[in-house]
């Protein structure tokens, strides 16, 4: 099944979960470090459509970063969320998986079950 892509990064242990989680089901995803291959704006503009969630959701808030931007203000716009994560991939949450079943932030790794069979 090459019909499934996963943003994923290497060092983090959910990712490599679902990433093998994946494999034993079958499927061979099309891997996009993101780290090293940031998704654009547009692609994040769609990835967040795909999912149906908030942008908001999708950043990770632990990040240094995150604290150094001020991006807790609730006054900020989805799209300005969107061009932190542009400019600062590490503060995409991830595994993110795109399947033929939907597209979803796969964290915990048990929720892969809800795109993949």
């Amino acid at each position: 099944m090459s019909d499934i892509t996963i943003y994923h990064n290497p060092k983090c242990g959910t990712s490599r979960n679902v990433l093998q989680a994946l494999r034993d089901g079958g499927a061979e995803p099309a891997m996009i470090e993101y780290l090293k291959t940031p998704p654009d704006r547009a692609t994040l503009k769609k990835l967040v459509a795909a999912m149906g969630v908030p942008v908001r959701d999708l950043i990770r808030s632990k990040e240094a970063v995150y604290a150094e931007l001020g991006l807790d203000d609730p006054a900020l716009t989805g799209a300005q969320l969107i061009d932190a994560m542009a400019e600062h991939p590490i503060l995409i949450n991830r595994p993110i998986v795109v399947a033929p079943k939907g597209t979803l932030l796969v964290r915990p790794k048990e929720r892969l079950a809800e795109i993949f069979p």
